[in-house]
C-alpha cells in the first residue's frame, strides 16, 4: 500500500464498495463518443448538460461512478455531483474503469 493509499484510501476499493450498493455508471464523454464504445449499461450524460440533470440523477438514489475519456471531465463531473448532494466517485478513463469493473 503506498502513501497515497493511506491518505486517500484505494480507488479500486470505492469503485468496488460503490458496485456492491448498486452504483451507476454515467459516462460524460459526447454522444459521439459514447456511440462509439462504452461500458454496457452506463447512461450518457454529457458534461456539458450534467447540471440540467441533477434531478434525475438523484432520482436514481443510488451512488454514482463517472467516466469519460481520460478522467478529467469525469472528475469535475463527480465534483458538481459532490456539490449537488449527491454520492458520487471519479471512475477515470472507460476503458479503464470496465477493466476494474470486470476483474
Amino acid at each position: 500500500m503506498d502513501l497515497l493509499d493511506i491518505l486517500f484510501g484505494n480507488k479500486n476499493d470505492k469503485i468496488k464498495d460503490f458496485l456492491t450498493r448498486g452504483a451507476i455508471i454515467i459516462d460524460v464523454r459526447t454522444k459521439n463518443e459514447y456511440e462509439q464504445g462504452a461500458i454496457p449499461g452506463s447512461k450518457n450524460i454529457p458534461l456539458q448538460i450534467i447540471n440540467g440533470k441533477i434531478n434525475e440523477i438523484k432520482k436514481y438514489n443510488k451512488p454514482v461512478i463517472t467516466c469519460c475519456a481520460s478522467g478529467m471531465r469525469s472528475g469535475s463531473a463527480a465534483s458538481i455531483l459532490k456539490a449537488k448532494g449527491i454520492e458520487a466517485i471519479n471512475g477515470g478513463g472507460w476503458t479503464n474503469l470496465s477493466k476494474k469493473i470486470n476483474s
